[in-house]
């Protein structure tokens, strides 16, 4: 993790200084680690859920840290990372969620996959502008990501219609396909075992290769927490391996170069789903969308729509068909108000485009619906608008502004506070924070930088 007089930027040196961060002396090389839907609380309050998290509990005690995260609109997986490496909310960034707004069905579940949907600079980016190595395993948003911006490139992406806290055999046969250099993770495979999402493959790249600035994002967290709820034994038990597996990683980091900071996040919180709350009926039986009228009762394709919401985690943003109708816009604006006037629909806010837009979040949307903590979308298009969840059920994307929304910030490294409490931290602030330790520049990143040096 070689520096170089380049890395130098009087100019980044001068704002650091104006705004109150002192900046490092030395640009320090970074591991930024995301555990997907960790909540602050695994960490802070370890004792209590019975958690044997030693590394983890130890960025407490020896680096600065907050006790939560307020994320951005909607708390999801891929507008959330994207924040992290931009340092803009969704609507700058342009990754809305992580599905792509598909009302005819017709993309098959797709997601926002491709580096080339966002619409700023990122910090690999700005490194690699500094002259720094890169490199990123199973990032969201990176496939296709261009080689003046990650050197070594293993992307998030797969077949079928949702994630998998590990890679099957036809996975990894095409994230091989898309990673960078060329056969790269074919040749680890052969020397490493099969590819696992932040398995070997990453420390063999940390070792081998000392990028100064890495992203590495592990998902299996978040699948068992959706599966069983945070807190469960199931969950605890994936973050207890999980912690060994950040450990591993920051001593390989470590080994590299000794001055490396290790960065560990979170994208979102958790809560446990209780009901499901079936939008879409009210639109239909509202005369928004349209569904076929064959008899075949296995056809029910959409044969027209005027409004349609677009579910995201704890959210639905409801977009219309024509931008312009306001007799639908206002007759969707009294249907979700109607719903919302009864508790027991789950539905705590419906926001208006105002109100979207101070948010940061689904610039086009004509209302969002934010649901109630517990309350998530069902898939039902007749029935019950809600409906009780059997069992243990996990759920996010909600609105960043109730507390179980929060995510998480441990920071440790030479240069690093020991025992800093943060507080309260915007989600914003973790881009520019990061480029100030590597001593890059990311100007459309406004947000103030943490203090967390000595």
């Amino acid at each position: 993790m070689t520096l170089t007089a380049s890395r130098r930027l009087p100019l980044l040196t001068a704002f650091l200084l104006f705004s109150g961060f002192a900046p490092f002396a030395l640009a320090a090389p970074v591991l930024m680690i995301s555990v997907d839907g960790m909540k602050p609380e695994y960490v802070t309050q370890a004792d209590a859920h019975g958690l044997r998290i030693p590394y983890l509990r130890s960025l407490m005690r020896d680096g600065a840290y907050a006790d939560g995260v307020t994320g951005v609109w909607p708390t999801v997986t891929y507008p959330s990372h994207t924040t992290m490496i931009t340092g803009v909310p969704p609507a700058t960034h342009g990754i809305l969620s992580n599905t792509l707004f598909d009302p005819d069905r017709a993309l098959y579940g797709a997601w926002y996959w491709y580096t080339s949907q966002v619409r700023v600079p990122t910090l690999w980016q700005a490194a690699h502008a500094a002259g720094l190595r890169t490199a990123s395993i199973g990032w969201p948003v990176s496939v296709g990501a261009p080689a003046d911006s990650i050197d070594w490139l293993i992307p998030e992406y797969w077949r079928g219609p949702s994630p998998g806290a590990t890679a099957g055999p036809s996975d990894r046969e095409l994230i091989a396909a898309i990673s960078r250099p060329d056969n790269m993770l074919d040749e680890m495979q052969q020397r490493l075992g099969p590819y696992m999402m932040g398995n070997e493959t990453s420390i063999e790249i940390l070792r081998a290769h000392k990028p100064a600035f890495m992203t590495i994002h592990l998902s299996s967290l978040d699948e068992t927490e959706h599966q069983h709820g945070p807190f469960s034994p199931e969950a605890n038990r994936t973050l207890e391996a999980l912690d060994a597996m950040v450990a591993r990683l920051a001593a390989a980091a470590r080994e590299a170069d000794p001055s490396t900071v290790v960065l560990v996040v979170s994208d979102h919180g958790f809560v446990q789903i209780t009901h499901h709350v079936n939008l879409r009926i009210s639109f239909l039986k509202a005369g928004l969308i349209q569904m076929s009228t064959e008899a075949n009762p296995d056809d029910r394709s959409i044969v027209g729509w005027k409004a349609m919401p677009w579910f995201s985690g704890g959210m639905a943003a409801i977009m219309l068909h024509d931008p312009n109708d306001e007799a639908s816009a206002k007759q969707a604006g009294e249907l979700l108000h109607k719903v919302a006037a009864d508790p027991r629909n789950g539905i705590a806010a419906v926001l208006d485009r105002d109100e979207i837009r101070k948010r940061g979040g689904f610039p086009n949307a004509a209302f969002v619906a934010v649901f109630q903590s517990g309350y998530y979308p069902g898939d039902e298009e007749t029935g019950d608008l809600v409906t009780p969840i059997a069992g243990s059920r996990g759920g996010h994307g909600f609105s960043p502004e109730f507390p179980e929304m929060r995510s998480s910030f441990f920071l440790v490294g030479p240069g690093i506070a020991a025992h800093r409490d943060l507080g309260l931290i915007d989600m914003l602030q973790i881009a520019p924070t990061v480029a100030a330790i590597l001593n890059v520049s990311l100007p459309t990143a406004t947000a103030t930088p943490l203090h967390v040096q000595r």
